[in-house]
């Protein structure tokens, strides 16, 4: 897995970890993390992020093919609050 702290590579897809407002975490995949941001924080996004408003970036891994994106994303929905949290101390 390649990890990375940039975005919009047109190549590749970016799966990405919000903080949310509330201390939750919101999780998915872009081709550009920080367009997809502004995007939940305008209330454009995620069901999730229109109630949880998101306050920051915590991490984003990438890039991937979008089906590896897509994989990704499910296995780092299934990590609890805590080891969310420590993915930022990796990045």
């Amino acid at each position: 897995m390649s990890i990375a702290m940039c975005s919009g590579d047109p190549e590749g897809w970016w799966v990405y970890i919000l903080l949310c407002e509330d201390g939750s975490f919101y999780t998915g995949i872009a081709r550009d993390v920080r367009k997809r941001f502004a995007a939940h924080q305008r209330g454009k996004g995620a069901r999730y992020t229109r109630a949880h408003k998101p306050v920051e970036i915590w991490c984003q891994f990438g890039p991937f093919s979008h089906r590896s994106a897509l994989q990704e994303e499910i296995r780092l929905k299934k990590l609890s609050h805590d080891a969310k949290e420590a993915l930022k101390a990796v990045v």
